[in-house]
């Protein structure tokens, strides 16, 4: 083997172990690029008291919470995958003087909460604070879900489990697998990727009134997966707004919005 064809097949090797390392990495790391909890943890606000409650699989998790007004809803929200509970109190601080409860979720591993957040640990953590609502006396009925960017999944799944009285969904993903596909296309994500949250297949088989909001300048989750969400399910309303980034729900129109379609009479399927 002559000199130049060595050098090509060393950089061939080369690239290949560097391609395999950072498969491995991705498999083996993949948990904190999707779930990169806050390190710091400041102060509760907005009257919220923190309360607990356990998951099925024994994690007590600590959250935030301020009740509803006699007649007003109640909000359960999932934040984002780069926040805490405390970030849902700042998007709903134009709800709660309307006098809307406020369950602000929290997941495992997150605030000083124990656990390693999953997407199946993620739904056992909804859960829970569905069943810490119901033990305030706080049925479906009464509970309008809202999921902000990887919350969308845990409020998606949640939605289709309990049949609530609304779902709004900010700045969501149709598919988590196919947003991660779409920015690592060299990579072979659909073997690589644990965890997927397929909202669009599950919201197609939700019967609550849906409320989409999108900005159209979100650099993170185009716009186009809100598109998809709504076409997915004819009682979704999609709301794109111009010039907004990934943090759509701090933005007062977009509490604005949420506030609006809350005031509109919401017809449950079946009911007259």
């Amino acid at each position: 083997m002559n000199r130049p064809i060595r050098v090509i097949v060393w950089i061939l090797v080369f690239l290949a172990t560097a391609y395999l390392a950072i498969l491995i990495i991705l498999w083996s790391q993949q948990g904190r690029f999707l779930y990169p909890a806050p390190r710091t943890i400041g102060p509760t606000t907005g009257g919220f008291e923190e309360i607990s409650y356990r998951t099925e699989d024994g994690l007590s998790l600590r959250a935030g919470y301020r009740t509803a007004e006699p007649g007003k809803t109640t909000l359960l929200y999932f934040h984002g995958n780069g926040a805490d509970w405390v970030s849902s109190v700042v998007a709903t601080d134009r709800l709660v003087p309307a006098g809307y409860g406020v369950l602000a979720a929290e997941y495992g591993g997150y605030r000083g909460n124990p656990g390693t957040p999953s997407e199946e640990g993620l739904y056992r953590d909804g859960r829970a604070a569905l069943e810490y609502l119901s033990a305030q006396g706080v049925d479906g009925g009464e509970i309008v879900i809202v999921g902000n960017s990887i919350g969308s999944g845990v409020a998606v799944q949640m939605a289709g489990e309990t049949d609530p009285l609304a779902l709004v969904l900010i700045s969501p993903f149709a598919s988590l697998s196919e947003l991660v596909g779409a920015k690592f296309r060299w990579l072979p994500t659909g073997l690589l990727l644990r965890d997927r949250y397929e909202n669009a297949t599950k919201l197609a088989n939700i019967h609550s009134d849906i409320l989409i909001l999108h900005g159209d300048a979100d650099s993170l989750i185009p716009h186009a997966h809100a598109e998809r969400l709504a076409a997915a399910n004819p009682r979704a309303q999609l709301k794109i707004f111009p010039g907004v980034g990934h943090d759509l729900a701090w933005h007062d129109e977009a509490e604005e919005a949420v506030l609006r379609f809350l005031r509109e009479p919401i017809i449950r399927e079946g009911s007259s």
